[in-house]
């Protein structure tokens, strides 16, 4: 099958959607498929212009057997840690990326056109691009941005909230499919008025065979300047406003003197790092890391004795933290800040400890009980690597997903 792939996100961006997105396409193509992709130049998530890249113009790479077309975005001269720098990014590659979609759709003409939320701005295009090329349309929803713009703060109005919910239902509605991550989500969509029969469970996933347990004196470790003794609170991924990162901050305060040996260490990058800096940087139980190519992702993950996953409240059900499969794979239990009842709570029921994000005292307490016992990091890791086999195997939910376009394509042509 031939596959038109639009998103803003893609390689070599080493975290987040832009991973999840090359690694379908890569495996696509390794099926035997066509890709191609439009997509914006990588920046995310340090927000500055990946080396190699122009932003003044378009550019053409293949990866991996997939072609690949940057298309120029706007990008801040400062972190955008507010709305309007980051609605003028998105808004400026929804624009600059029409013409090389519709190009592409023309010279291609695809079985799917397959787009990938955040951004939704870039939805209406999708859909229109679909409708001129007769080609069946596929929205992948990540998350839901808007929904979680407004739980913010970082949009407010009662009549802008309606307006937006209104018209984002108007869009999803009119996709041949739609897809999510999470049963939470897939609850979402039916109640934004996708139809059960539209509507598709697509997780992300984690390759078991690459992510596994391992030795957790690592030459990381080392490098970091910890031994044997020291249990490593780890967290991974990027630092922005819908992690509650400076939870993470505030239990490093309480802990680096009742317990001196639990070490935070944070790597990764985004609009809010400099803040985590600011507020952490000084601390004797805290270290930073850059960002780590995906090569050092085993010995990153085993490096630590607990992972860390913090959420807001107000984004609960919106989305489903990315970097929850590797955790579970890598064997090491998890601490994450979900109520009970919500869909982060329940994937970790086992494999961790869910504690409530409105009271930081009880981070604290979990990180500090999963420290002190072996043997429940020891049984929690492993009933996580079980979950991830069981739910989160790239193989078996990339295949899934083929026959449901092998599906959809049988379906259109049967109606033609």
């Amino acid at each position: 099958m031939k596959i038109l792939a639009y998103g803003l996100n893609y390689a070599p961006e080493l975290t987040g959607i832009g991973k999840y997105s090359s690694e379908l396409c890569e495996w696509l193509a390794g099926r035997g498929h066509t890709i191609e992709v439009v997509t914006a130049h990588p920046y995310y998530p340090t927000w500055k212009l990946a080396k190699g890249y122009d932003n003044r113009s378009y550019q053409h790479e293949v990866r991996n057997r997939v072609n690949v077309h940057h298309c120029p975005i706007h990008l801040p001269r400062s972190l955008p840690t507010g709305k309007s720098g980051r609605i003028l990014s998105h808004a400026s590659f929804a624009a600059s990326s029409i013409p090389k979609l519709l190009s592409s759709a023309h010279r291609l003409k695809p079985d799917i056109l397959f787009a990938v939320t955040p951004s939704f701005l870039i939805a209406p295009a999708a859909l229109a691009v679909a409708r001129i090329a007769g080609t069946a349309s596929w929205l992948h929803v990540q998350d839901f941005e808007l929904d979680a713009a407004f739980e913010l703060g970082m949009l407010e109005g009662n009549a802008l909230r309606r307006t937006a919910m209104s018209m984002e239902s108007m869009i999803l509605r009119r996709f041949d499919r739609v897809s999510t991550i999470s049963p939470r989500m897939m609850d979402r969509l039916r109640d934004k008025g996708v139809t059960p029969q539209k509507s598709v469970e697509f997780r992300n996933w984690v390759d078991t065979d690459f992510i596994k347990p391992a030795d957790r004196m690592t030459d990381l470790r080392a490098q970091l300047g910890l031994t044997d003794r020291h249990v490593i609170a780890l967290y991974s991924g990027s630092i922005a406003a819908k992690q509650g990162i400076e939870s993470l901050a505030e239990a490093a305060v309480e802990l680096k003197d009742r317990a001196p040996d639990i070490v935070f260490v944070f790597c990764g990058g985004g609009a809010l790092l400099n803040h985590l800096v600011e507020l952490a940087s000084a601390l004797p139980n805290v270290r930073f890391l850059d960002l780590q190519p995906n090569e050092r992702m085993p010995e990153l993950l085993a490096t630590a004795d607990i992972h860390l996953i913090p959420q807001r409240a107000q984004v609960a059900d919106l989305m489903l933290p990315s970097k929850l499969a590797p955790i579970l794979a890598s064997g090491r239990p998890a601490v994450a800040m979900a109520e009970a009842g919500t869909q982060l709570a329940s994937e970790i029921e086992g494999a961790g400890i869910a504690v409530s994000p409105s009271n930081p005292q009880s981070l604290s307490n979990a990180i500090l009980r999963l420290a002190g016992d072996d043997q429940m990091r020891t049984q929690m890791g492993k009933q996580g690597r079980v979950f991830a086999s069981e739910r989160w195997r790239k193989e078996s939910i990339l295949s899934s997903l083929e026959t449901r376009f092998d599906e959809l394509i049988s379906s259109r042509h049967c109606h033609d």
